[in-house]
């Protein structure tokens, strides 16, 4: 792999890119960990933050991805910053701080590898919209018996309701970490039986926990993944959380959310719209996501 050309930024370059970027994702964690202070839970807006391992702190930071190297006082500290090298700018003597691929290469080349592989199979298959979010209501499937997941959030239709929805329809998830979140009356109705292993068979674009996921893969990927890359994936999974939760069983009313009943016609029809909106998305950051993994020195390591 040849090193690519470096570009150098002054601090009156980048600072301003990483203020709009902390500015751009303390939107989003800040009440959240207000939140948390006062003990207070929301079903949709804390998913990002309790299901994923990314913590706010760690989302703030500002990479700018490779081959960009920070110049000035400010980028010093990143001398301490995990995989972050110092360079000598040999014609201005000045020192800058630029993402070193090679030891995180080194460092994560499984994470990398399997990346690859998830990203690659998942960009090249037809997405299914036939599956119109029944994997919310198979976890809360005899409900009465298990108990919900949200057992602060009333179901909409009820325990009987909702079982009614479930076992009215065919249920056909692909994506193994919905399913092994079912309920033990409710997995032997899915068509299919996704496990980890198969997860780089399975996984298909039409799915919204495989693209809510591209958050995921890009963070695992930073800082070899630009900030604004990893932010555009995080939203695409909030608006993705969102409509997840109003296709869901819960009446979310009280939180401003009007459900999308996808026990009928007309809901059904809204869920595979917006679903093929979020599809589109997500393929054009997937494919990004793919191109920097694949970048990666992993035949150097």
């Amino acid at each position: 792999m040849h090193s690519p050309t470096l570009v150098w930024l002054s601090e009156e370059q980048w600072l301003p890119l990483a203020t709009a970027h902390a500015e751009r994702s303390k939107r989003f964690g800040e009440p959240f960990t207000a939140r948390r202070m006062n003990r207070e839970k929301h079903p949709i807006e804390d998913f990002l933050f309790t299901y994923y391992t990314q913590k706010p702190g760690q989302l703030y930071r500002w990479h700018p991805g490779p081959g960009v190297v920070l110049g000035g006082a400010q980028a010093r500290e990143r001398a301490e910053w995990k995989f972050y090298r110092e360079l000598l700018n040999e014609d201005t003597g000045e020192r800058g701080y630029t993402v070193d691929v090679e030891a995180f290469a080194a460092a994560r080349l499984e994470a990398i590898r399997f990346a690859r592989i998830i990203l690659a199979g998942t960009v090249q298959r037809p997405g299914n919209f036939a599956c119109f979010g029944l994997h919310e209501w198979a976890m809360a499937y005899k409900s009465e018996q298990n108990g919900i997941r949200h057992e602060y959030l009333p179901l909409r239709l009820g325990a009987e309701g909702t079982d009614a929805v479930v076992e009215e329809h065919k249920i056909r998830c692909t994506h193994f970490d919905a399913y092994r979140f079912y309920t033990p009356e409710a997995a032997p109705l899915n068509e299919l039986r996704p496990t980890r292993e198969t997860q780089r068979n399975l996984e298909q674009p039409g799915c919204l926990h495989a693209n809510m996921d591209l958050y995921k893969w890009a963070y695992k990927l930073a800082p070899a993944v630009p900030s604004e890359l990893v932010m555009d994936c995080f939203e695409l999974a909030w608006d993705i959380r969102t409509m997840d939760m109003q296709a869901s069983p819960y009446d979310l009313l009280e939180w401003g959310h009007e459900p999308i009943r996808i026990e009928t016609p007309a809901g059904k029809a809204e869920y595979v719209r917006r679903q093929k909106d979020f599809a589109d998305r997500a393929q054009d950051l997937r494919g990004k996501l793919l191109a920097l993994a694949q970048a990666l020195p992993l035949e150097q390591t």
